[in-house]
């Protein structure tokens, strides 16, 4: 129990000072999105997605449709637009289809 009652912070503010101080925000955020994919693109497209990963802030997505992976080559930078206003700025800076 804290001795000062100041020294009380939320748990959110706890874990993002956490993540912060050893340097795992990157890689939590990285996680986030790849987490949230069916949330992000809807149900159609995420069953078509057969692999995703981020590298170096590039997402990688493997489609098991050509005709999927051309529709979404269309809406790259929406979607790169929804992860920034979801997710923060930085934690994407381009999207590569497979």
């Amino acid at each position: 129990m804290p001795q000062n009652p100041h020294d009380i912070q939320h748990i959110g503010q706890a874990i993002k000072q956490l993540l912060k101080e050893y340097h795992l925000k990157p890689k939590f955020d990285e996680a986030n999105v790849v987490a949230s994919w069916e949330r992000i693109v809807g149900k159609p497209v995420a069953k078509r997605t057969k692999r995703i990963y981020i590298r170096n802030k590039v997402l990688f997505i493997e489609l098991d449709s050509p005709a999927m992976k051309s529709d979404l080559s269309f809406h790259k930078n929406h979607l790169l637009k929804t992860v920034e206003e979801e997710f923060g700025k930085g934690v994407l800076k381009e999207i590569v289809l497979m």
